[in-house]
């Protein structure tokens, strides 16, 4: 039976966002997908023993989300708060997701919130003022433009966040104890999943592949070995064959590492 799985601090995370808490300043994190962000910012909100608030923004996202909607019961007209400002009145920790995936009108409201009076006026509420608790804390994170659906963010927006963490892939070393909080066994074969995975990752870098395989996919290959596949097979499932969505050339260049890597 494997232990519970931790967030691995290799970059002294923990540290910026404990001082950026302390100084009442909020956090945007940038780095590519995979990396461990979200694990990062609930473990820290587990640590500080502060209730968390998340949402994962896209292009459905509306304001409604953040601020609320009226509701009709019984023919009484209320008001439903959203989790913007569910986590302003109570104080929690706000984690918005992948905010520079959002609409405009949806980053207007969010200005309007997180700037230094950390209010905000409900015209969904009749002109209600909404002012956050002391201790309101809020994280963001963004993916990097070359990532589908994202955008980039208004200046103004950005200098809401004036501490910024940058979250990259993790050395090898520090990658394979990631890894093998999820698998028992197969050390050989999962350090050649993660050479291989940082082999794909630098070409997607330069533009010469167009995905970068996560370690969600590293451990989803570390997973799959225990269960008993063969090393070539699961490198094929969980790295190459999602190329093949960019065609057979794609897939095949791939695939050809993966043959000088671990054999045909």
């Amino acid at each position: 039976m494997l232990a519970e799985s931790l967030y691995i601090d290799w970059n002294n995370s923990f540290e910026v966002l404990e001082k950026a808490y302390a100084a009442d300043l909020f956090v945007l994190i940038i780095g590519p997908k995979g990396t461990g962000k979200t694990t990062l910012v609930r473990e820290f909100a587990a640590k500080k023993g502060i209730k968390l608030e998340s949402i994962n923004f896209s292009l459905r996202t509306r304001e409604s989300h953040l601020v609320g909607a009226k509701t009709m019961d019984n023919g009484a007209i209320g008001f439903e708060q959203g989790i913007l400002v569910k986590s302003m009145k109570e104080g929690n920790m706000l984690y918005l997701d992948e905010i520079n995936s959002a609409e405009a009108d949806v980053l207007l409201r969010l200005d309007e919130a997180l700037d230094d009076r950390r209010q905000i006026v409900l015209k969904e509420s009749g002109g209600e003022l909404i002012k956050a608790t002391k201790g309101w804390f809020v994280v963001a994170t963004i993916n990097p433009l070359s990532h589908v659906g994202t955008k980039e963010l208004p200046p103004q927006l950005l200098s809401r966040f004036p501490i910024r963490l940058r979250l990259e892939y993790p050395p090898e070393d520090i990658e394979f104890q990631i890894v093998k909080q999820y698998a028992s066994s197969h050390d050989k074969e999962i350090l050649q999943g993660i050479k291989l995975a940082n082999i794909l990752r630098q070409a997607a870098a330069v533009e010469e592949l167009y995905y970068s395989p996560s370690l969600r996919e590293t451990i989803a290959f570390a997973k799959i070995l225990d269960s008993g596949m063969k090393t070539r097979l699961a490198a094929e499932i969980v790295f190459a064959n999602i190329y093949l969505q960019w065609g057979s050339i794609e897939f095949q260049k791939v695939n050809d590492i993966i043959t000088s890597m671990f054999g045909s």
